[in-house]
């Protein structure tokens, strides 16, 4: 690894998550969560069902605010951001990927694509133009005008990584993105995150409880109990 400096993408620090604040019934989610990820690193965070991984990723992903600590994204201070300001930065820095794959059911693989886009005020031939060209790199090219329910269930996630990559952004955030997919649509879908990651040096952070595909990253973090338990890095990713 060479040691220039690269900038962290990613900054918690002291992050606790509690649910019913003060109530007798208050639920202690996250514990003292530090994590820290540099730009260009694939890191996956594990855990069995429980164990807090699905609120963390909502951290990450600016879709929740922490209960208390800090956290830095790309630079920005979460906790001085309004609820406009957290939604202006999930469009321009995060590309989600999720098990459901949330596409638009109404809506063709290419106006899916073209969604994060309209919102950042691209114009509609540019949007056209960069979804097209994502979904050929997806080799989604041929299905482009195809709805969702016309799809597989790996076209349908190929389909939700190009949309995730649509306003080029900092991070990728996937969570469980192989979990509703038979072994070798799943094994496609980590070859595409793995080509994203070294052809494009994206920023991947991958949410899993499977821990065969969490050690296909560079660097595996281990959630229990709402606690980070353990850190693995690996000696050389896929």
């Amino acid at each position: 690894m060479a040691a220039k400096h690269k900038q962290m993408v990613i900054e918690m620090r002291d992050i606790v998550k509690n649910f019913f604040i003060g109530l007798p019934n208050e639920l202690h989610i996250l514990k003292n969560i530090d994590i820290t990820v540099e730009e260009g690193e694939f890191v996956s965070i594990v855990g069995q069902s429980g164990s807090g991984k699905s609120t963390l990723m909502n951290l990450i992903g600016a879709l929740d605010r922490p209960t208390s600590g800090f956290y830095a994204l790309d630079g920005h201070n979460i906790a001085e951001m309004n609820d406009n300001g957290l939604s202006d930065i999930r469009n321009q820095k995060i590309g989600f990927v999720f098990q459901t794959f949330n596409l638009i059911p109404r809506s063709t693989a290419l106006r899916n694509v073209e969604l994060p886009m309209l919102y950042s005020g691209i114009s509609s031939g540019k949007r056209t133009k960069k979804a097209k060209e994502l979904l050929e790199i997806m080799e989604m090219g041929d299905r482009m005008d195809h709805l969702p329910n016309e799809l597989s269930g790996g076209q349908k996630q190929r389909v939700a990584i190009a949309r995730a990559m649509a306003n080029d952004p900092a991070i990728i955030l996937a969570d469980e993105p192989t979990g509703s997919l038979d072994s070798a649509t799943g094994r496609m879908v980590m070859d595409i995150f793995h080509k994203l990651h070294t052809e494009q040096g994206k920023t991947i952070i991958l949410i899993t409880h499977n821990a065969v595909l969490a050690k296909e990253t560079q660097r595996m973090l281990t959630i229990h109990d709402g606690r980070i338990v353990g850190e693995t890095v690996m000696e050389k990713s896929q």
